[in-house]
């Protein structure tokens, strides 16, 4: 009898709480909304099953859950605590991205500038709210609804709201094709949801190779923090355009990237556990940043609107939506929206162009942060 009192005691039946009773559920309903809403599967499924797995309930001392060291979720989990998971992300991130579309038309770059805005607007808000500057700078981070960027801040800055910051970065970045619609609705007539924009200029070979070696040097003096970052995703490009490291390139882009999103998504689902997990703060990190993402996406329609005052090839503002760093979900939103209005109007190409300089408006945002305050 004492040892099957032992055994219950210390198994999940002696130790559950309502607690991870609601992470269960999440952990099922992040599954559920990847396999029947299709919101971002490569990303949900492992968060999902991986707070499945946070959440089942054990006594302390069996060298098992992913807060005991030398435990192999641990190990596997300082990949997201140390911040190395992140760079791999973007070195995949770079091997698979054309900035063609970027390059052919400039002026969309400010797109991508003006969604920043609500990284730091939610910064001031979070120290407005109690938070540290170093705490408000990694929850502000969420609204560029790029994941493996708040992940490598928050390791830096705010490594005890960790897995709240990861959590709520990569739920935003599945919902956008929830979240951003009715945002684009609200702030366009149908009018300017019909503007048609003027084909991409054709771009040179030689533009793409300069182009990522030029903007990691632009991008590193200007930020010295974002160069781990965009180190990795401008190298990452360089072997996709340099048309001699294809081998190089294909790895980076398929087999690489997979196999760290995998460990990624698993572990930082494993680290939300209840009692870490469900706290007054990181109630407070979620609403911030799902203002934050919010406000980013305005700032971009609304400049995208600004521009249009002043040029004379209008702009679509729904691609100023794109301006977040949701590669490439916010472009295919905005390509959902205005196929919509006109079946006939073909935006995603357009919209790519925000959407990658938000990539690198993001990690210039963190590199700014980081080399404020750190240290």
């Amino acid at each position: 009898m004492d040892i099957l009192l032992n055994f219950i005691h210390s198994g999940a039946v002696g130790n559950f709480t309502f607690g991870n009773l609601i992470m269960l559920v999440v952990g099922c309903v992040f599954i559920w909304l990847a396999i029947t809403k299709d919101y971002e599967p490569l990303l949900l499924v492992p968060i999902g099953f991986g707070v499945l797995v946070g959440n089942i309930p054990f006594s302390e001392g069996m060298n098992i859950g992913v807060y005991e060291g030398g435990s192999v979720l641990s190990i596997l989990y300082q990949g997201v605590s140390q911040g190395f998971y992140p760079p791999l992300i973007f070195l995949g991130i770079g091997a698979m991205t054309d900035f063609s579309s970027m390059l052919s038309n400039p002026r969309l770059i400010l797109l991508g500038a003006a969604a920043q805005a609500g990284i730091f607007i939610t910064f001031f808000g979070s120290v407005l709210l109690g938070f540290s500057n170093e705490h408000a700078a990694a929850i502000g981070i969420i609204g560029g609804a790029d994941g493996p960027t708040a992940i490598f801040l928050s390791s830096k800055l705010a490594p005890e709201y960790l897995g709240p910051i990861a959590i709520a970065a990569y739920s935003y970045m599945a919902l956008v094709p929830v979240i951003q619609p009715p945002i684009i609705k609200l702030l366009t007539s149908r009018e300017e949801r019909l503007i048609r924009m003027k084909p991409s200029k054709p771009v040179s070979k030689r533009l793409k190779i300069i182009f990522p070696i030029v903007a990691f040097m632009v991008t590193a003096f200007i930020a010295p923090g974002s160069i781990t970052l965009l180190g990795m995703m401008f190298f990452g490009n360089v072997l996709k355009e340099s048309g001699v490291t294809e081998r190089l390139a294909n790895t980076a882009r398929n087999a690489l990237i997979d196999i760290v999103t995998i460990l990624l998504g698993f572990t930082v689902g494993t680290s939300t556990d209840a009692t870490r997990f469900l706290t007054p703060d990181s109630i407070k990190i979620f609403a911030l940043g799902a203002g934050s993402f919010c406000v980013a996406t305005a700032c971009g329609i609304i400049f995208a609107k600004l521009m249009n005052v002043f040029c004379k090839d209008k702009i679509n503002p729904i691609i100023g939506a794109a301006g977040v760093s949701a590669v490439p979900d916010s472009a295919r939103v905005c390509q959902n929206v205005g196929a919509h209005e006109d079946p006939n109007n073909f935006l995603i190409m357009h919209a790519m162009a925000p959407n990658v300089a938000g990539v690198i408006g993001s990690a210039v945002a963190a590199g700014i942060f980081l080399s404020t305050f750190s240290g």
